[in-house]
């Protein structure tokens, strides 16, 4: 499966949105830095609370400002949801390639982006320093993505050589991501 080629498959933020809650994503973006754009979100999640548009506006923002464990919250919301409609179990660790297989046919634009949410979700844990959840999570998705489309086994390389640099295990060990 070419977890690249989506260009048949329909995409999360094609969803229709109701109005209200469109409108309060760009009012939260107008005030993006003010308290008043989180309420707004806030909001637009109880308008719209399974659409993913919402939810990734509202990861965004919580990454944005550094919120990290918030983030966390968000993309679990995100892949329960996503996991719901493929049809497969909330638990990552359950899923293998024959529930890939069906959850492709079911939505392949969804199954990506559960599949990138669950990469988001490893990135977000390392920048936590929780190395060892984040190791666990793109270990399976390297061993779902042969081809590694998304990047796991990438990513995977960058945290075993950080491991090398860093053996011994420190408190303030973290890993720092950077876009290239």
């Amino acid at each position: 499966m070419d977890l690249l080629d989506f260009s048949d498959c329909k995409l999360y933020f094609e969803d229709e949105l109701p109005a209200e809650a469109e409108r309060l994503i760009a009012q939260a973006a107008e005030d993006y830095g003010d308290p008043a754009a989180e309420l707004a979100l806030l909001r637009a999640l109880l308008l719209a609370p399974e659409h993913l548009t919402v939810l990734v506006s509202l990861y965004r923002y919580y990454f944005y400002q550094h919120r990290l464990e918030d983030v966390l919250v968000v993309a679990d919301h995100a892949k329960r949801i996503s996991a719901r409609h493929l049809g497969i179990p909330n638990d990552w660790r359950l899923i293998d390639e024959t529930r890939l297989g069906s959850a492709a046919a079911t939505s392949f634009g969804l199954l990506r982006f559960y599949l990138l949410a669950h990469k988001a979700e490893s990135v977000v844990l390392l920048r936590l320093g929780r190395i060892t959840e984040s190791r666990d999570r793109l270990t399976k998705l390297a061993a779902l993505d042969s081809r590694d489309h998304l990047g796991a086994a990438k990513l995977l390389e960058v945290v075993d050589e950080f491991q090398s640099e860093n053996p011994a295990p420190a408190k303030d060990a973290s890993l720092t991501l950077v876009a290239a």
